[in-house]
C-alpha cells in the first residue's frame, strides 16, 4: 500500500513541478538574442539595431580628439641665451669720458647689479628709460641698452650678464615622477625632455595624457604620440602649465561573459575583441556567440550615415550585433571600435536555459527519490 501511494506522490509532483516551472521565468542574466531583437521590431524609433560589417566598423571608428595644433607646433626653440620675465642681470656700461652719465666721480665705469626683468619683461636703465629685455638675448639687449645712451654720452659700451635667477621655467603636475617648476634649459627645451626630466609618467604610456596650456590655449596628446610623432614633442615656452593624466575612459561588460564589471580601457584604441579579451572572453559554457551586443548613444553624425538616413538631429541609441561564430566576424571583432561608455552585452545560448529546467526538474526528482529510499528502509 504504501509504495504505489509514494509512486503516485512523485507522479503528482512531478507534474505540478513542470507546470509550475512552465508558469514562471527561470533565472538568467539577461534577455536572449531573439529577446533583443524582437524588442527592437517591437518599439521602432526607441533604439536601432545594426549588424557590424566592414563599412559599419569603418564610419564608427571615432578615435578621442588629441593633438596639438599649429599654435603649438610653430613655437621656435627657446634659446639657452633668451632672456625671460624672471631673470636677474648684471649691467656694467663703460664711458668714454670721465665723469660721466652713470659713473662716480672720476671713474669712467658704473656697475648695476641685481637688474630684475618684471611681469612686462621690462627693465629700467638710468638715462635709457625701461626696455624690452625679454625674448632678447644678451648680446642683443646690450645692443639696446647702447642705442639709447649713445645720444646722451659718447661711445658707450655696455655687457649684460645673466645672473642666478633663470625665469624661463614651465610647471608639471600630475601623474608624473616629481611635480615641481622647471628650469628651461638647453636640454630640456622641447615637452619630451621636459617630461623626462620630471622623473617620466608615472602611469602606464598607452594611458597616459599629457595635457599642455599656454596663455589661453591648450592642446592634448598621448604620451605615445609625443615620441612616435616628432610634431607633437613641441618647443616649450616660459609659463607653461604641463599635465599628466590617465585615461578616464571605461566600457560596461554583461551577460555571460568572464566577467561583469565597469572596466578601464588598456589603451587607445580597444577593439571590441579586445575588450572582451580583458573580462575573460565569452563563457564557454554560456555565451551565444552569434549574440553579442554593443550598446552605445551614437552622435548624429554617424547615427545617420549607419542608419542611411538625413533626419536625426540628437544622439541615437544604437545596438551594434556582432557575430562570433565563424572567423569574419572575429576580424570585424577586431576592427570595430568600443568608444567611452559603451555597454558590451552578451547573450546565453538557448541551450542553457534547457539546462537550468532540467536541473531544476531533476534537483527535486532526486530528493523525492533520497525519501523513497528512505521510506522503504
Amino acid at each position: 500500500m504504501q509504495l504505489p501511494t509514494l509512486v503516485r506522490f512523485k507522479t503528482v509532483f512531478s507534474i505540478g513541478l513542470i507546470c509550475a516551472l512552465g508558469a514562471c521565468a527561470l533565472p538568467k542574466s539577461g534577455p536572449g538574442r531573439d529577446g533583443i531583437l524582437e524588442n527592437i521590431s517591437a518599439a521602432p524609433g526607441s533604439s536601432a539595431f545594426v549588424l557590424v560589417d566592414p563599412e559599419v566598423a569603418r564610419l564608427t571608428q571615432r578615435p578621442p580628439a588629441s593633438g596639438f595644433g599649429p599654435f603649438f607646433q610653430k613655437a621656435m626653440i627657446v634659446g639657452p641665451d633668451t632672456l625671460s620675465s624672471g631673470d636677474t642681470l648684471g649691467l656694467t656700461i663703460y664711458e668714454n669720458v670721465n665723469d660721466g652719465l652713470l659713473a662716480s666721480q672720476g671713474q669712467r665705469t658704473s656697475a648695476l647689479t641685481q637688474v630684475q626683468v618684471d611681469g612686462d619683461g621690462m627693465i629700467f636703465v638710468p638715462y635709457a628709460g625701461r626696455i624690452k629685455a625679454a625674448g632678447e638675448t644678451p648680446d642683443g639687449l646690450r645692443a639696446l641698452i647702447t642705442q639709447k645712451l649713445l645720444p646722451q654720452t659718447p661711445d658707450p659700451q655696455v655687457q649684460v650678464v645673466r645672473l642666478a635667477g633663470n625665469g624661463a621655467t614651465v610647471s608639471i603636475l600630475g601623474k608624473v615622477g616629481g611635480q615641481g617648476v622647471y628650469p628651461i634649459e638647453q636640454p630640456t627645451r622641447r615637452l619630451s625632455a621636459m617630461l623626462a626630466k620630471a622623473g617620466g609618467v608615472a602611469v602606464e604610456p598607452e594611458v597616459a595624457l599629457v595635457t599642455v596650456q599656454r596663455g589661453d590655449q591648450s592642446g592634448t596628446v598621448w604620451f605615445n604620440d609625443i615620441t612616435h610623432n616628432p610634431k607633437n614633442d613641441i618647443a616649450l615656452r616660459p609659463g607653461d602649465r604641463i599635465m599628466v593624466e590617465q585615461d578616464t575612459r571605461a566600457f560596461i561588460a554583461l551577460g555571460a561573459t568572464g566577467s561583469q564589471s565597469r572596466v578601464a580601457f588598456s589603451k587607445q584604441d580597444l577593439s571590441a575583441l579586445d575588450a572582451l579579451a580583458v573580462v575573460g572572453g565569452l563563457n564557454s559554457s554560456l555565451a551565444d556567440p552569434t549574440g553579442v551586443f554593443v550598446l552605445r548613444k551614437e552622435q548624429p553624425k554617424i547615427a545617420n550615415s549607419i542608419l542611411n538616413r538625413t533626419d536625426i538631429t540628437a544622439d541615437q541609441r544604437v545596438i551594434y550585433g556582432l557575430n562570433l561564430s565563424g572567423a569574419d566576424g572575429l576580424f570585424l571583432a577586431r576592427e570595430f571600435i568600443i568608444h567611452d561608455g559603451d555597454t558590451i552585452y552578451v547573450t546565453e545560448a538557448p541551450f542553457v536555459q534547457l539546462q537550468k529546467t532540467l536541473s531544476a526538474i531533476t534537483g527535486p526528482l532526486n530528493t523525492v527519490a533520497s525519501v523513497d529510499r528512505l521510506t522503504n528502509r
